[in-house]
């Protein structure tokens, strides 16, 4: 129960007065149930008002303010890879695999209180808002619809800060990192934008129907990469459909021999050989967690663009900020031009401009040509960011 979506105060003093019902009447939680506060403030807060203490007492297990279990931060040791089982979550994703890594886990989603009153009973089939809980004693629990306050009466908690300023004099900051080092690597800048046109781009992918981050750059055990761009680069598009080579998931056709590849082993092969890629998605790409590794990862295997017959808005932005031309097609029906084995030019960047559409020459193999218009949402801001190379080499001032 939590994460960012449902832990406000209000959300969790629900489900804290649902614990209060059961522990008066000795009642303990029968399957694990864990709590993660959305923020610092709501754990301390919670915490001071004694909310955390009705959700410990019923056998809750309080887990830290910050992601867990929602994006597959969560080392299961109850159940055995590939086993079926169900879990009920407060949070607002349940793609398969997303909070365990397990495909055949069912994940349903429900609100706090209904979380908590669950895992009193352990069990799918009892309606608890209709039929009794039984307790240790024999006796019957109806629990009550739970009320709590919006706000909490004495204000907000701010709890401890965890805010380090930086070095008075930053040259005296050496940041050592292992050379062997599996899990932290040291980046380099981007570079900036050469002032030239993308010309010959090769298409690696065009994702059908639904692309969210997870398929775009996978949680659970690659969370243990994301301070190593590398490593973590090696789950890129793995979980996507892919219109060139739906089978199996996550492959691409590489253009050179006409082989199907992982995405990731394919776009390492590019960047090795110097080959620009550009990749194509369908509506509302990029949806769901705003995983800035989704964005990072294909501009450091040497994408260039992502064209798309529309974006969802945080990966969208994300995207800027690595540099990466986020473009979408002025006729959604022009993602059907794109071919695998095309060439792209993406030309007129020196006049880029905000409100201004972009100009796409495709190359067909067959030797014909087609031009299509793109839009963008870059501001003069974000085109800077295109320029430099990435939003963090403007605030370097690279």
């Amino acid at each position: 129960m939590g994460s960012c979506t449902n832990s406000s105060y209000e959300d969790i003093g629900r489900a804290a007065n649902v614990a209060r019902q059961a522990s008066a009447h000795g009642l303990k939680v029968t399957s694990p149930l864990l709590i993660t506060p959305g923020s610092e403030q709501v754990r301390a807060t919670i915490e001071r008002d004694g909310l955390l203490a009705d959700l410990e007492a019923i056998g809750a297990t309080v887990l830290a303010n910050a992601c867990g279990p929602c994006i597959g931060q969560w080392q299961r040791s109850d159940i055995e890879p590939g086993e079926r089982n169900t879990i009920v979550s407060s949070f607002n994703r349940n793609f398969p695999a997303r909070n365990d890594g397990n495909a055949a886990t069912l994940s349903f989603i429900g609100s706090p209180e209904t979380v908590v009153a669950m895992a009193l009973t352990g069990r799918l089939d009892v309606d608890f808002v209709h039929e009794p809980i039984t307790a240790p004693d024999g006796t019957e629990l109806h629990l009550e619809p739970p009320s709590a306050d919006e706000l909490p009466s004495r204000g907000f908690d701010p709890g401890e800060s965890g805010f380090l300023p930086p070095a008075e004099d930053p040259s005296s900051v050496e940041v050592v990192v292992k050379p062997d080092s599996e899990r932290l690597e040291l980046l380099a800048p981007f570079a900036a934008w050469d002032g030239q046109d993308y010309t010959g781009l090769t298409v690696l992918m065009k994702a059908v129907g639904k692309c969210t981050t997870d398929h775009i750059s996978p949680a659970g055990p690659w969370l243990r990469y994301r301070g190593h761009l590398t490593n973590i680069s090696r789950n890129l598009f793995i979980g996507v459909n892919n219109a060139f080579a739906l089978e199996p998931t996550g492959s691409g056709v590489d253009v050179r021999d006409g082989s199907i590849v992982p995405l990731p082993d394919l776009a390492r092969a590019y960047k090795d050989a110097g080959i620009a890629w550009v990749a194509v998605g369908d509506e509302n790409y990029g949806e769901g967690s705003s995983r800035e590794h989704a964005a990072m990862e294909p501009r450091f295997m040497n994408g260039r663009a992502m064209i798309v017959r529309s974006f969802a808005r945080i990966h969208e932005a994300n995207l800027k900020k690595q540099g990466v031309l986020a473009l979408t097609f002025a006729n959604p029906d022009d993602y059907e031009r794109i071919r695998v084995d095309d060439e792209l030019d993406i030309v007129g960047l020196a006049d880029l401009a905000p409100g201004k559409p972009v100009e796409v020459v495709l190359h067909h193999a067959d030797g014909s040509t087609e031009t299509i218009l793109t839009t963008h949402t870059m501001s003069d801001e974000h085109i800077a960011w295109f320029r430099a190379g990435s939003a963090l080499n403007v605030l370097r001032g690279d």
